[in-house]
C-alpha cells in the first residue's frame, strides 16, 4: 500500500483548473466544427477525453474534500449528451466496453480484499447486518413505494395486485448496493480499519443475497399480476445453479491465476485485460454471473495462495485509469431530463431508503453488541447504488412490461442520486473514523515540511 498523496499547492490547483477549462473549451470547439463519424475513433477519442477530464475534475474537487469518484461522474455529466453535448448517445453507449473490464477488475479486487482472518473477526456482525438490512430495507422500501404509487403516472389505473407486485420488486432494487463505488473510494483513500473491512465484506457478499431475493420476488410478483399463473420453483433452482456454477468456475480461475502469478508473474496487464473481456463474455453466454466468478477468483488467490498482494498490486495498476473512464461514462449516461421529471419521488424514495439502512444498521449493531466505529459509521458505505441496481431494473422491465418501463425510469433517477451522494458520505465516514490514509498521516513539523 502506497502512502497518501502529497497535498497540492494552490498554484497547482489553479493550473489544473485552467487545464480543465481549456480541455472543455477545446472539446466544445471540436464538436461544433468537426462532424462526428460514429465510428470506433469516436469511442477512442471519448475515452481519452473522459480520462483527462475526469482526472482533472477529481483533482480540482479534492480541494473541497470531495471524493475523486464525484469528479469522474461530474466530468461525464458535463460532457454528456444532456449538458455539453461533447459526447452523443451512440458514443456513450459504445463506452459500455469499458464497463465490462471495470466490473471484472472491481470484482477481482473485491474478492482479493476479503481476507479470511478479518471475515472471521466480524462474521457475527456481518451475518446479522445482512439479515437486518435485507428484511428492514426491503419492507420499508416496498411499503413506501406502494404508498407513493398514486403520484406515479405509470402506476395509474393499476390493480392492487400490480401495485403490490411493483412494490415487492422495488424492495429488491432498494436492497442492492454498489461494489464499484465502494472499491473506487477505497482505492482513492487507501483506507484500512473496521469500517473499511465491514463495508467491503457486506457490499461484496450482498450481491449473492440480492440475486436470490430477486428470483423469489419475481415468482411472488408474477403470482400477484397473474393469479392463474402456475407457481414454479424452477427460477429459484436456476438461480441456485447459476450461483454454484459461478463460484466453482471462479475457484478454477483463481487456481490458474495463482499458478500464473507464482511461476510466470509477467505481462499481468495483458492477462487481466484478457480475463476481463474474454471471460466476461463467455460467462454471459453460459448464463453465469461474472461478478461472482471474479469475486471467487480473487478470494481464492488471496486466502489460499501467497499471491494475494501481487494480484492486488496488478489490479490496482490496471484499474487506476479504467475507474476514471468507467465512472465518467456513468455520469455521461445519467438521464438528466428524466431525473428532472421524477426528482421529487426519487429524492423521497432515496431518503426513505437511507433512513431504513441506518435503522437496520443500528439494530444490527445493537443485536451483535458492536460498540466500535462500525456502529457509528458503518451504514455510510451501504448507500451507493450503480450497475447491479440498473441490471435488476432492466430485468423487471422485461418481465413486467405493464409497469416495468416506468419502474426502470424511477430506478435510474434514484441511482443517479445515490451514485453521487453515496460516495461522498462514505469518504466522509472514512475520514472521520480515521481510517483513510490522509486522516492517519502524521502532522509534519514546519522544518520537515
Amino acid at each position: 500500500m502506497t502512502g497518501p498523496a502529497p497535498h497540492k499547492s494552490k498554484g497547482v490547483r489553479v493550473v489544473q483548473t485552467a487545464m480543465l477549462l481549456a480541455l472543455f473549451g477545446l472539446a466544445w470547439a471540436v464538436t461544433r466544427h468537426v462532424p462526428g463519424s460514429h465510428s470506433a475513433s469516436d469511442i477512442v477519442g471519448a475515452i481519452g477525453f473522459l480520462l483527462l477530464a475526469g482526472t482533472l475534475m477529481s483533482e480540482v474537487l479534492e480541494e473541497f474534500g470531495l471524493p475523486h469518484l464525484t469528479g469522474y461522474i461530474l466530468a461525464g455529466v458535463l460532457a454528456g449528451p444532456h449538458v455539453g453535448h461533447f459526447l452523443d448517445h451512440d458514443t456513450v453507449e459504445g463506452l459500455g466496453i469499458v464497463g465490462t473490464l471495470a466490473l471484472a477488475l472491481i470484482a477481482l479486487a473485491g474478492g482479493a480484499e476479503l481476507r479470511l482472518a478479518h471475515l472471521r473477526e466480524g462474521l457475527k456482525l456481518l451475518a446479522i447486518a445482512t439479515g437486518f438490512q435485507t428484511v428492514i430495507v426491503f419492507l420499508v422500501a416496498a411499503t413506501a413505494y406502494v404508498l407513493l404509487a398514486r403520484f406515479m403516472p405509470f402506476m395509474a389505473g393499476q390493480s392492487l395486485g400490480f401495485l403490490l407486485a411493483a412494490g415487492i420488486l422495488w424492495g429488491v432494487i432498494a436492497v442492492s448496493r454498489s461494489p464499484s463505488a465502494t472499491l473506487a473510494i477505497l482505492s482513492q483513500t487507501r483506507a484500512d480499519g473496521p469500517v473499511t473491512r465491514f463495508s467491503l465484506a457486506f457490499v461484496m457478499s450482498s450481491d449473492v443475497v440480492v440475486l436470490v431475493l430477486l428470483a423469489v420476488a419475481t415468482l411472488g410478483a408474477r403470482q400477484l399480476v397473474d393469479p392463474s399463473a402456475v407457481l414454479s420453483l424452477q427460477a429459484v433452482v436456476a438461480v441456485g445453479h447459476e450461483l454454484l456454477s459461478s463460484i466453482s468456475l471462479g475457484v478454477t480461475v483463481g487456481v490458474l491465476l495463482a499458478l500464473y502469478l507464482r511461476f510466470v508473474g509477467t505481462e499481468l496487464l495483458i492477462v487481466l485485460v484478457t480475463l476481463g473481456f474474454g471471460l466476461t463474455y463467455g460467462l454471459r453466454y453460459l448464463h453465469f454471473d461474472p461478478l461472482l466468478t471474479f469475486l471467487s477468483a480473487g478470494f481464492f488467490v488471496q486466502n489460499f495462495s501467497n499471491q494475494g498482494e501481487k494480484l492486488l498490486h496488478a489490479v490496482g495498476q490496471t484499474s487506476a485509469l479504467v475507474f476514471v473512464v468507467f465512472f465518467a461514462a456513468a455520469g455521461a449516461h445519467l438521464d438528466l431530463p428524466l431525473l428532472k421529471q421524477l426528482w421529487p419521488l426519487a429524492v423521497g424514495l432515496c431518503v426513505i431508503r437511507a433512513a431504513a439502512t441506518v435503522l437496520a444498521h443500528r439494530l444490527a449493531c445493537r443485536s451483535a453488541k458492536e460498540q466500535g466505529p462500525v456502529r457509528s459509521y458503518g451504514a455510510s458505505g451501504l448507500i451507493s447504488q450503480a450497475g447491479l441496481t440498473l441490471g435488476i431494473a432492466i430485468v423487471v422491465e422485461r418481465q413486467f412490461p405493464s409497469f416495468g418501463a416506468g419502474l426502470r425510469s424511477l430506478a435510474i433517477a434514484t441511482v443517479a442520486i445515490n451514485e453521487i451522494a453515496g460516495p461522498v458520505l462514505f469518504k466522509l465516514a472514512l475520514d472521520r473514523s480515521h481510517e483513510s490514509a490522509a486522516s492517519t498521516e502524521p502532522e509534519l513539523e514546519p522544518a520537515q515540511a
